[in-house]
């Protein structure tokens, strides 16, 4: 394991998802961690609450001393996110030092341990995290890094009680072709939609980095019916009878999907799974493949499968009371707010919705301007907020105006930060969604005390 020679830690970016996943893997070795973020969040708050240091200033003044002298002990671990004239990152590489990326440190740490990986532009986070679950339920001894906050356990990580030998699950980012540092012994593949382009430049090189992810897996791999992985030795899953693994007779029974799953050598009937839409009973189905195939029984599947309470901010009811619902959701490219917004459209047939969106990255909007505008006018109410640059410097021409002028629906408005609020008050919604993978969920208290 990584861990075994080394005594400190430091993150340059520590209270990013993934990033504070691996820093909690390495305190829970009794390894010293700290680390820099640009501002605080219940993310930072919860690591320095478990004693790890995280500063907000980027001065290298700011290090703490045992960090700043070059040593083999000391591992720097950084995030792309992370500018290239950022103060310590500069400091660190004028003395020659090696940085980590993410991706790398988490290669190194599943290297030894059986792997099981989930990829896709859409729905890993919460078919990583149901197959969490699904293994933990079923008393398998796992160590899991997530992409969001499984609400069953309160944590981005999942800590096995010997995670020298337990199985490691983890979300297989495509993000700057992270995912090329994993060799898991079984993978899945939810969807190959592009995304990224500002790493990929073209779809078909994206797609092309999916089909190397493919080739690394050493052993089984389960793939979302329809997509080619660029190998021939692989399961399919779906929702069509068609697939390998496929849910049959789907259907809503007291707020809950519930179906029969059809694998290549059983049929168990009437699972029930509580996250919404369809594309979450296709999540379900990808997550028991991986489950049943590295041993869980149907029973044990029945009863993690009912008792998974899903993932902070997806598809997350904040309110849910008669005649009042607010539902939050990190969806951030047209194919999950579509099947967002479906699936509330679905939930709630016949009300009228009023979504609020902040697109993310400049970069993301001018290459999915349409299809972004084709999802949001789904809605019968949008409010769109400002693009949230992260990494990003503004691209002339691309900003929340021009997508706005591509909605076709008539109530569309865009709006300040600090005027949603008072928007929402005014039009007193039965049903309110917010949407967005920048710092929209800093409205979400404001907005819970105003649908209540």
């Amino acid at each position: 394991m990584i861990a075994a020679k080394l005594k400190e830690v430091y993150f340059l970016g520590i209270g990013g998802i993934g990033m504070s996943a691996i820093a909690r893997y390495f305190h829970a070795q009794g390894i010293r961690v700290s680390g820099y973020d640009k501002t605080p969040s219940p993310l930072t708050d919860a690591l320095i609450a478990s004693g790890m240091k995280v500063s907000f200033d980027e001065s290298v003044e700011a290090l703490p001393e045992s960090v700043k002298q070059a040593s083999d002990e000391v591992l720097l671990v950084y995030t792309p996110a992370i500018p290239a004239q950022h103060a310590q990152k500069k400091y660190f590489e004028a003395q020659g030092r090696r940085l980590y990326k993410r991706s790398e440190v988490l290669g190194l740490i599943t290297q030894s341990n059986p792997t099981l990986a989930v990829a896709g532009t859409h729905g890993k986070t919460t078919t990583s995290t149901l197959l969490t679950h699904l293994m933990v339920k079923a008393g398998v001894d796992s160590t899991a890094f997530l992409g969001g906050i499984a609400v069953n356990y309160g944590s981005n990580y999942i800590q096995a009680n010997n995670p020298a030998t337990a199985p490691v699950i983890v979300e297989a980012d495509e993000y700057d072709r992270s995912f090329l540092t994993l060799h898991p012994h079984m993978a899945l593949i939810s969807s190959m939609d592009a995304d990224h382009l500002d790493i990929y430049g073209e779809s078909s090189a994206f797609e092309e980095g999916f089909r190397q992810f493919a080739s690394q897996v050493k052993g089984k791999l389960f793939v979302r019916e329809g997509l080619n992985p660029g190998r021939t030795d692989f399961y399919t899953y779906g929702i069509s009878e068609t697939a390998d693994y496929c849910a049959l007779n789907v259907r809503i029974e007291n707020g809950a999907y519930v179906f029969d799953l059809k694998t290549p050598v059983q049929l168990i009937e009437n699972l029930s799974c509580g996250l919404p839409g369809r594309h979450n009973v296709e999540n379900a189905v990808g997550a028991s493949a991986i489950a049943l195939e590295y041993g869980i029984t149907p029973e044990q599947l029945r009863e993690a499968l009912a008792s998974y309470r899903g993932v902070k901010r997806r598809f997350e009811y904040i309110v849910k009371e008669t005649g009042k619902v607010y539902i939050d959701d990190y969806a951030h490219h047209p194919t999950e707010l579509s099947a967002f917004i479906q699936s509330a459209k679905e939930l709630f047939p016949n009300k009228p919705l009023l979504g609020v969106f902040q697109p993310h990255l400049f970069t993301r909007t001018r290459d999915f301007m349409e299809g972004f505008a084709e999802s949001l006018s789904m809605l019968d109410t949008l409010v769109l907020m400002d693009i949230y640059p992260a990494r990003e410097e503004p691209i002339e021409g691309i900003n929340s105006s021009a997508l706005l002028a591509q909605v076709s629906i008539a109530d569309k408005h865009l709006l300040p930060k600090e005027a949603i609020v008072d928007f929402v008050k005014e039009r007193n919604p039965e049903i309110l969604l917010t949407m967005g993978a920048g710092d929209i969920d800093r409205l979400v208290p404001q907005l819970k005390e105003v649908m209540q």
